[in-house]
């Protein structure tokens, strides 16, 4: 699995209780203060990296248990295995053990309720057929890592149980190259820079994520400002918006999303993140363009093929609705 668990934040049930005391096995502990959970439900959960302790995850129900909140997210529970739908996909890459494509933006991941259909794993199933890997489960075979569903860009996805392993090595230990494009509100300032936080839920609304102070996981991005699109004509002033590409070197739940708008530089079209509103003739170049999701889009995706050993290394440009936004902003 990926160094995130593959839960639509939107679908999931979100459990708390707090644990007071410890010692005891973290599994044994969790059934006492979650009674409608099994011992091997939450096992399996703990494995998922389903569950936290006060905002970081905690996977082994053989550790000692200590006291605080812990959160479960349950994903939502599939009522049948995903059908093969006969989606156009493009295809970047393909051999006997993964696939890599660049996925439109609107397509889901995978199956989830008020999404069967119509999603990656939905086309993927046709398009191989039975040559799924298996491990991640049977709403998402094939599944290594998510791209949100508005976000487009490349995606890999494994064809064998060999393949899925070994791509999800290379995520747990970030030997992956992952580069975004984000168009902004506003730039973030310095021009260049890291973004080195713990991420983890809001206190203030579980399903979504934040920056903390304690608690979380430790999510590292690297920004680069590219462009500013109508910037004041006073000296020092702050440009209406701005093309960020940004590298990963984790890969938490919103990662990006999250740390440009710590910056002030929400992603437009954000309706999570993407507080406050963008200047006039920023709100009516996303009207014209159309825009209607976050303006993010996964460009480059390399990585060492697991079996073969091979580098591998996919770029794609931003689809016709950034790139004519983009267009627009430079008319500023």
């Amino acid at each position: 699995m990926s160094d995130e668990p593959l839960i639509e934040d939107d679908e999931a049930t979100i459990l708390e209780a707090r644990l007071e005391g410890g010692g005891v096995r973290l599994d044994k502990a969790l059934t006492q203060i979650f009674p409608g959970l099994s011992r091997a439900r939450l096992q399996a959960l703990l494995v998922e990296g389903a569950v936290s302790r006060d905002g970081e995850v905690v996977a082994s129900g053989s550790a000692k248990a200590q006291t605080g909140l812990y959160t479960i997210i349950l994903p939502p529970v599939m009522s049948a295995t995903p059908a093969p739908e006969a989606i156009p996909l493009t295809v970047l890459f393909e051999d006997a053990e993964l696939i890599v494509v660049d996925k439109v933006a609107g397509m889901a991941a995978h199956p989830a309720p008020g999404c069967e259909s119509g999603t990656l794993v939905n086309a993927l199933l046709a398009h191989c057929g039975a040559s799924l890997s298996g491990i991640g489960g049977v709403a998402r075979p094939g599944i290594v890592h998510r791209l949100d569903k508005d976000t487009s860009g490349v995606m890999v996805a494994a064809k064998s149980d060999r393949a899925h392993s070994g791509l999800s090595a290379l995520f747990a230990t970030h030997d992956i190259e992952r580069t975004y494009v984000a168009l902004t509100r506003g730039a973030p300032s310095p021009g260049k820079g890291r973004i080195e936080t713990m991420i983890g839920r809001s206190s203030s609304d579980r399903k979504k994520m934040a920056v903390l102070r304690s608690g979380g996981r430790n999510a590292v991005t690297d920004y680069r400002v590219e462009r500013v699109f109508g910037r004041p004509a006073k000296a020092g002033g702050a440009p209406m918006a701005a093309r960020v590409a940004c590298t990963l070197h984790t890969g938490r739940t919103h990662q990006i999303r999250v740390h440009l708008a710590s910056k002030g530089a929400p992603i437009l079209g954000d309706p999570v993140y993407g507080s406050g509103s963008p200047a006039a003739a920023v709100r009516d170049a996303i009207a014209e363009a159309p825009l209607a999701r976050q303006a993010l889009h996964a460009a480059v995706l390399g990585f060492v093929h697991p079996l073969t050993g091979e580098p591998l290394r996919f770029e794609t440009a931003p689809p016709p609705d950034m790139r004519q936004l983009e267009q627009l902003l430079e008319a500023l």
